[in-house]
């Protein structure tokens, strides 16, 4: 039966709007001091933090950053560099990774005594009159706890016959932050796999400070930047052992620890030596992260700029002994022309000197050892894997390949206009796309893009010319 009246529907646009992939996203795995939080996330599962309190909050802060690496990132990540977000993974495990301590005498010091941050609060602390005699304390009656800077702190109550006592003998359990070695922290980072479902974000930066240095474990990172999920790309930052023995500690040894390592891939940035902010000592790549994040924040969310030369919040560079390192220009170049980032003070504080990954000098592919250039090419494929996911299944037909090019040519245009590309263009190609493969469901769309590379190097031609001579002197 035909309506009577004027109507009006809605049809969905033909040209879909890009869901642009985040950038400087760091992926960090290592030890958080979680013994110090009341309700921590399981061990393994991501956990997504935007500021310094909120990391706190979620998994713990201890200065011993050679025991915890977490607190080392989430520092410089949230205080040095102010960007976020971060996802942390922790892989210490208070209820197996810990060990008794037996009971012994401690002297209280103004009603209170003072335990280290390893040890847990758990029902495990038991606490009596010194010597261990008579019965166990009551908790919240005689005595409460709480950590307290590098400390569990036991605070005897006031209104417990207990308040005046000079010595109390004190058992607990304390966490071992050493049982996380480089095959847990390797075995872990298949937890990577877990952002997208987890936190809803896909990281594009796989660190792992303290353990990165491993070959074993470096090559896990490298898979993962290589396929998140079997899609997403990441680059994976790597540092070089700065140690005298099995590390380089020298420049000089550089270049030959990052091949005995296969440090080779084009997914890996690798980093030398160890950055000191007055008495706090931090991996290079901890650092990186911070920075490369605060590149891509400044140029809108697109990793088109090198975070070479840009400056690193450091006023030394040390390696694991405590040795200086003051490279020159030339010495700074030779780790360059390893495919080795470093810092360099040489004009204005230090900074971060290198442009090429790991890859490099074995790889001739600009897309590949180029950090910038191959990020680009990352996230543009991130882009175009969470822009276009709505689309699979739909019915393949002209109108939804239509809507596909034009939408990745007038996103390609903007990048283009807005110097972020130097020219990019989507073709959908008849000898890319075969009737056999039509028939099946597939399609394939051929993407062209050019980002700039970095000016890495800058020259200038003098030369005499005598006619200004003759120019100024006639009448």
């Amino acid at each position: 039966m035909p309506n009577h009246g004027v109507y009006v529907s809605e049809q969905a646009t033909s040209v879909g709007t890009p869901i642009t992939a985040k950038v400087g996203i760091p992926f960090v795995i290592g030890t958080a001091p979680v013994q110090r939080v009341e309700s921590p996330a399981a061990v393994g599962d991501p956990v997504l933090c935007t500021s310094f309190e909120e990391a706190v909050e979620k998994l713990g802060y201890s200065d011993n950053w050679s025991n915890y690496n977490l607190c080392e990132f989430m520092y410089s990540h949230f205080k040095l560099y102010g960007c976020q977000p971060v996802i942390f993974v922790n892989m210490l495990a208070t209820s197996t990774m810990k060990s008794a301590v037996v009971a012994a005498d401690k002297q209280v010091i103004n009603h209170k005594v003072k335990l280290p941050t390893e040890a847990i609060n758990d029902s495990a602390l038991v606490i009596k009159a010194a010597g261990g005699t008579g019965g166990a304390y009551e908790k919240d009656t005689d005595y409460s706890t709480y950590y307290d800077g590098e400390n569990l702190v036991i605070e005897l109550l006031s209104n417990s016959s207990h308040y005046t006592e000079n010595t109390i003998n004190v058992a607990y359990n304390a966490v071992i932050p050493a049982s996380v070695d480089n095959t847990a922290v390797a075995t872990g980072l298949e937890n990577i796999e877990k952002c997208l479902t987890v936190v809803g974000i896909v990281p594009d930066l796989i660190c792992a400070p303290g353990y990165s240095m491993n070959s074993e474990v470096a090559a896990v990172m490298a898979t993962k930047a290589a396929g998140i999920n079997g899609m997403f790309k990441a680059k994976a930052l790597i540092d070089i052992s700065t140690a005298a023995v099995g590390g380089a500690d020298e420049y000089s040894k550089v270049a030959a620890s990052k091949a005995q390592n296969n440090f080779t891939d084009e997914d890996q940035i690798v980093c030398w030596p160890l950055l000191k902010l007055g008495n706090r000592v931090f991996h290079f790549s901890t650092q990186l992260a911070g920075l490369i994040a605060q590149v891509d924040i400044g140029n809108g969310g697109s990793p088109y700029e090198s975070p070479s030369n840009k400056k690193m919040q450091c006023d030394s560079l040390v390696t694991e002994s405590g040795k200086e390192v003051k490279l020159t220009l030339a010495q700074a170049n030779i780790l360059n022309a390893a495919g080795i980032m470093t810092s360099l003070n040489f004009m204005g504080g230090f900074v971060a000197w290198g442009n090429y990954t790991a890859c490099y000098p074995s790889s001739i592919d600009v897309k590949d050892y180029l950090i910038p250039v191959s990020r680009m090419f990352d996230w543009v494929g991130n882009t175009l894997i969470t822009t276009f996911w709505s689309k699979l299944d739909k019915p393949m037909n002209r109108r939804l390949i239509d809507s596909i090019l034009d939408t990745c040519n007038i996103w390609l245009n903007g990048l283009v206009g807005s110097g972020y590309l130097l020219g990019a263009r989507a073709e959908f190609r008849e000898n890319e796309n075969p009737l056999t493969s039509l028939m099946a469901g597939i399609i394939k769309i051929h993407l062209y893009i050019t980002p700039p590379s970095p000016a890495q190097e800058i020259d200038f031609v003098l030369e005499y010319d005598a006619d200004y001579v003759t120019a100024a002197l006639s009448s």
